[in-house]
Order: C-alpha cells, then sequence, then structure tokens
C-alpha cells in the first residue's frame, strides 16, 4: 500500500459526491473529486470521489454506517427495532456504560437513546402580576443557558461515540441524544415509563466510592424503582471481557417470579451460553434442611436444565441474615461476569426501610449487575 496515493471510493453525480465529501472531510478524511465539469458542476455525472489509500478503512466504515455520521444525533430516537436506554453524565464511568450499552444493542438490533437531564434554578412560587412586571425572567434566562450547556456536552459526547465507532472500538449502531430537565432518576424513570426501552444501562463507581453516595444515588434508586431491566456496570470492570459474559449469579427463592426473569435473562441474550449459578436464598421461616426444600431445588434445577438448554446450571443457598458476607464468599470461589436479581414490586415503605436485595449488592460488589423486574 502506497499511503499517500489517491484512489476511487466511489462515483456519483455531482449532487451526491458533495456531501459525501463533506461529510468524509468533517470526519478528518482528505477528499478529492475529479471529472467535475466546472462551468456547470451540477450537471456533471461520473464525478470521481478520491481519497487516500491509507484512509480507505475508515472511510468505508463510515459509508457503510452514513446514517449514523450523516447528521448530528437528533432529539428523541425512533422506537423501530427497540431502543437501550443509555443515561449519562459524561463521565469516565459513563464511557464503560456506553461500550457495554452499543454492544448490547447490536446483538439485540436495537437503537441506542442517549440521556442526561439537569436541573434548573428553583422556579418562584408564583408569577407577580405587579407594575416591575416579576416572571421569574432571571430564572428562565439561567434555565435556559444551562440547557444550552448541557446539549453543547451532550453533542461533544456525541462526537467521542462517533469517534469510536470511526475507530471500530465499538458496534456501528444508531443513536439519538436527549436532554431533559430533572432530577436525573426521576428523568430516566419518567422516560422509561413513557418509551418502554427494551434495557436500561447505567454506569456505577467501584465498592468505595459507592459506600460514600448510598445516600441519594440515582442507580439504586432506578434499580428499587423502574419495571424495565436494569443492566449496571461498575467503573473498574473491562467491558471487554464481559461483552462475552459467561458465568452468572442468579439469586431466587424458589418461586414462579424467579423462572420470569429467568426467561428475561435468556431472550435479551439469544445467541449466548451461560453458565448459570442459582443462589437460593431462603424466607426467614424457610427451614434450609426442610426435605421439601431440597426437593424444590431440585425441581428448579430440572426445569431450568430443560428449558433453558443453551444454559448450564448449579444451586448455592445462602443465608439471608449473612447475605452480604456469604456472597462475597462465593464471589471469591467462583468469579461471576455478571449478577442476576429478579425484582419484585414493593410498597414504598418496604423500598425505604427495607432496600431490596438488588440494592444491598449494588453498593458492596464491584460486578456488574442486572435487575429484573417480575
Amino acid at each position: 500500500m502506497t499511503p499517500n496515493r489517491l484512489i476511487t471510493i466511489a462515483i456519483h453525480t455531482y449532487e451526491k459526491a458533495l456531501p459525501l465529501k463533506n461529510l468524509l472531510e468533517r470526519e478528518g478524511i482528505y477528499v478529492e473529486l475529479n471529472n467535475v465539469n466546472l462551468a456547470s458542476p451540477a450537471v456533471s455525472a461520473g464525478v470521481r470521489i478520491r481519497i487516500k489509500e491509507s484512509d480507505l478503512a475508515l472511510a468505508l466504515r463510515i459509508i457503510e454506517n452514513i446514517e449514523i455520521f450523516d447528521m448530528p444525533p437528533s432529539e428523541g430516537g425512533s422506537k423501530e427495532g427497540g431502543t437501550v436506554l443509555l443515561p449519562t453524565d459524561f463521565s469516565p464511568h459513563s464511557d464503560n456504560a456506553a461500550r457495554l450499552a452499543f454492544g448490547i444493542a447490536a446483538r439485540l438490533g436495537c437503537s441506542i437513546q442517549l440521556l442526561h437531564s439537569f436541573i434548573a434554578p428553583d422556579a418562584p412560587p408564583a408569577i407577580q402580576l405587579t407594575d416591575t412586571y416579576d416572571y421569574g425572567l432571571a430564572d428562565m434566562e439561567e434555565t435556559q443557558v444551562i440547557e444550552g450547556e448541557t446539549k453543547k456536552l451532550m453533542e461533544e459526547y456525541a462526537s467521542k461515540i462517533r469517534g469510536w465507532i470511526k475507530a471500530g472500538e465499538i458496534p456501528a449502531v444508531k443513536f439519538s441524544t436527549i436532554v431533559m430537565e430533572g432530577i436525573p432518576e426521576e428523568a430516566i424513570l419518567g422516560y422509561a415509563r413513557e418509551n418502554s426501552p427494551q434495557l436500561i444501562v447505567m454506569g456505577t463507581r467501584g465498592a468505595e466510592k459507592k459506600e460514600a453516595e448510598l445516600i441519594g444515588s440515582v442507580t439504586a434508586e432506578v434499580l428499587d424503582s423502574c419495571r424495565i431491566p436494569a443492566f449496571t456496570v461498575p467503573e473498574s470492570v473491562d467491558v471487554k471481557e464481559l461483552v462475552s459474559l459467561g458465568r452468572v449469579a442468579f439469586i431466587c427463592n424458589l418461586d414462579q417470579e424467579d423462572m420470569i426473569a429467568l426467561d428475561t435473562l435468556y431472550r435479551l441474550f439469544p445467541r449466548q451460553t451461560l453458565d448459570v449459578m442459582l443462589i437460593h436464598i431462603p424466607g426467614r421461616r424457610e427451614n434450609p434442611s426442610d426435605p421439601k426444600t431440597g426437593k424444590a431445588q431440585l425441581n428448579l434445577l430440572n426445569y431450568c436444565r430443560e428449558h433453558f438448554p443453551r444454559c448450564g446450571f448449579d444451586m448455592r443457598t445462602i443465608r439471608l441474615d449473612t447475605l452480604i458476607d456469604d456472597f462475597k464468599s462465593i464471589i471469591q470461589e467462583t468469579p461471576f461476569n455478571l449478577i442476576c436479581v429478579p425484582n419484585k414490586k414493593r410498597n414504598v415503605f418496604a423500598r425505604v426501610f427495607n432496600p431490596s436485595i438488588a440494592h444491598k449488592i449494588l453498593f458492596r460488589a464491584d460486578v456488574p449487575m442486572m435487575v429484573i423486574p417480575v
């Protein structure tokens, strides 16, 4: 290969060649147009689009995914084929979640919806119709400034993602962006209720940082309240290893809702073979040594092996009162790529004063977790 030798990548009419030239140049590729009728360029036919031979692979990647690079992602995305919701705060741990979300979306045939929310200044309690015409204009102007700055950050992040796609670091998945006003967890939950994405993917910090952020955690609130499967990705995780999944710890208590959650997990990863460890947590009134419990465990194993043939299954039992310590011991013995937790409907009192198992594990394990509402 001669790096600076010009080669023809396409032949178009002038009307089609010029936008393609502009697109490739915007992405940093040198382009020349040949055979242009300078007197009447609009009637030129057979215009050759020529690039440096060293840019061929990059140019082909852009042309093959022109719907991603042709224009900035628009506000709001198409629901065709389903979407993966990707909340972001533009931080490094959001990058990990983004890389995983694009890998999952490519496998599911979904698009990505990037979402960021901002909190506006407090609005005045009432509009005062006085001679001073105090309509809270200062607050409105400040809100507009914050919104404009946030949209700029979102476009910069979208450009960063397009750069990853150009470099072949993540799959070429169509994505769009949306910036919303509101508290982050409320914005995420509201969007999920209205648009029903197939999956939510969120980044989290390492366990030692999450402990300090226990109160008011956006991720914890989404996990406890959302009725859409949610995937959390710690910043310390190697996403390349995670994409292959492999070993899954599935928390269960031997009821029908566990089967619904297993079926959801199975369908979300239709072409993957999973090695699933069913981790049974007996209820407070349940005796683990009771023969009925052993029979229920065996029935569950047999059911899983029959109905989910791509997966291998084994089972362990841990105690509710020593949940975290027992769970950490299991993780040390058998490293898992993913923890899966069925999230059953609970009232507000229970959520506030008795955090879910998913909530507890989130803050004490540096392992990706999927929470499936049932």
